[in-house]
């Protein structure tokens, strides 16, 4: 299957370690330094006395990584728009996309149903109160 990781930080990187470990085809959007070493050495995610990984694709520009059976973007919230202005390129007319949100935006909280008049309790996810 060709998968995409679409920000390959953290998050990003762990799925794409384990899709590379069961030998997908996998394909990642990433910049800098990060980039350059998966290009390198491919990814590794090492975890409970093992390590995972393997060869993936790498690019900045995701019209370098063609049509993908399916896409996982991870990225921060506040940068959803890079993935919206490069989209286009991966995604075949079935492909799914599936969001796995890093960062609750500002707006988490606003317009809650009557049935809940006070805001969710982000302290777990947001302990300094930055966010809420």
């Amino acid at each position: 299957m060709r998968i995409c990781v679409f920000g390959a930080g953290a998050v990003g990187g762990h799925l794409a370690a384990r899709f590379a470990a069961q030998r997908h085809d996998v394909s990642v959007f990433a910049r800098g330094a990060h980039l350059e070493a998966m290009r390198a050495r491919g990814i590794a995610l090492h975890t409970g006395g093992e390590t995972l990984g393997g060869a993936v694709r790498g690019s900045e520009q995701a019209a370098d990584l063609g049509e993908q059976d399916l896409v996982f973007v991870t990225l921060k919230a506040n940068l959803l728009g890079v993935f919206a202005g490069q989209a286009k390129p991966l995604l075949g007319q079935d492909t799914p996309v599936v969001f796995v949100q890093n960062g609750i935006p500002f707006w988490y909280a606003q317009g809650l149903a009557p049935e809940r008049p006070r805001p969710p309790d982000l302290s777990r996810l947001d302990p300094a109160g930055v966010l809420a």
